[in-house]
């Protein structure tokens, strides 16, 4: 594909991730992933996407958090969901202090749209509406929504009560996207994870 845009100055938008950023900080657009983490082999798209610049393509990289929520949502969040059920209580790792990063897809749409008309050659755009929701806080609605018992759980019981997605259950992993914003332009509209959560699509069926 690259190939083929190469000279043209068009724009080339690759999706990622922000999940192997860091862990245990406020990672951002400039954080580096450390190349070990199994999360990392991301990093090979971004680097070829990076890469395109020099052969005169507007080559830009959007991470996406670990949950990118809102009606129709078909990710992490009603895979908690359906562990919950599935298990009979809704768990979090731990103490359930762990972080994660989220955005509405909605407001991921629209940064996907600026990327297009107006992003930089180069540079990674974060799609982060909440910085920071606490694990422990999504298993409470949850649970309330569900009317199911709130545990902790072990990490080495985080795969077997969530399935894959037991890998990064216990991850603190907050992220930031202000430079996102100040470059673009973007101010995310839609509901935060935690409110958006707390609404029946999310416990239909």
């Amino acid at each position: 594909m690259g190939a083929v845009l190469a000279g043209s100055g068009k724009p080339f938008i690759t999706t990622s991730g922000t999940a192997g950023l860091a862990v245990g900080r406020l990672a951002d657009e400039d954080s580096q992933a450390d190349r070990s983490s199994p999360m990392s082999t991301r990093l090979i798209s971004e680097d070829l996407t990076f890469g395109l610049v020099s052969q005169g393509v507007r080559g830009m990289v959007v991470r996406l958090p670990p949950s990118v929520h809102g009606a129709g949502d078909k990710g992490f969040v009603p895979t908690i969901v359906a562990a919950a059920r599935e298990r009979g209580s809704s768990a979090y790792v731990g103490d359930g202090r762990n972080r994660w990063a989220a955005v509405h897809r909605l407001d991921a749409a629209r940064l996907y749209r600026l990327a297009l008309e107006s992003g930089e050659a180069g540079r990674p755009y974060h799609a982060i509406g909440d910085e920071a929701v606490v694990f422990g806080d999504i298993a409470a609605v949850i649970g309330q929504r569900l009317g199911l018992p709130v545990v902790s759980i072990s990490p080495e019981e985080a795969v077997a009560h969530f399935g894959f997605v037991g890998m990064v259950a216990s991850l603190d992993i907050p992220v930031s996207g202000a430079k996102t914003r100040a470059a673009l332009g973007w101010a995310p509209t839609q509901p935060g994870l935690i409110a958006d959560l707390d609404q029946p699509h999310y416990f239909e069926g």
